[in-house]
């Protein structure tokens, strides 16, 4: 009988349990945006059917080792917000802020690991926010970078 890993990728339940914190961006009490889509994977603009819309994309991971055989785990995550209104650039700034407002919200977020196991993000920063500043005018895309820190 085989033995279940100690260690096991994160990434896919995180990014999935980020996407669904995200599609409750529905335009009520703190949001000022309703999300149409979200995906816990990268979808190019030919494939966006419904905005606004929001995906996200698993980068690099590193470690960090500590003392006694512990790590840390540090994941980047790429969130593209997509955007198709007549003033792109008022609800791509709305938009980048209700997603910054339930990342501030979900810091420690609670994911499943490949295994099935409760496990939970001990924390996550926002490295950085970009926008293409309207030049795609009705539509608008963002980038929010952040570092989820497991």
């Amino acid at each position: 009988m085989a033995s279940k890993r100690l260690y096991t990728s994160r990434r896919a339940g995180i990014t999935q349990a980020l996407a669904d914190k995200l599609a409750g961006i529905d335009g009520r009490g703190l949001f000022l945006q309703s999300v149409a889509e979200t995906s816990p994977r990268l979808k190019f603009w030919d494939e966006v059917e419904e905005f606004p819309a929001i995906h996200l994309n698993a980068g690099s991971e590193t470690r960090q080792y500590q003392g006694g055989g512990y790590k840390d785990r540090f994941l980047t995550v790429t969130v593209r917000c997509y955007v198709n209104q007549e003033d792109s650039v008022t609800a791509l700034d709305e938009l980048l802020e209700d997603v910054e407002t339930v990342l501030e919200e979900n810091s420690r977020l609670k994911y499943n690991d490949r295994n099935g196991l409760e496990q939970f993000t001990q924390q996550i920063t926002i490295i950085s926010i970009d926008t293409d500043e309207g030049v795609l005018d009705p539509l608008g895309v963002g980038e929010i970078t952040i570092e989820v820190r497991y």
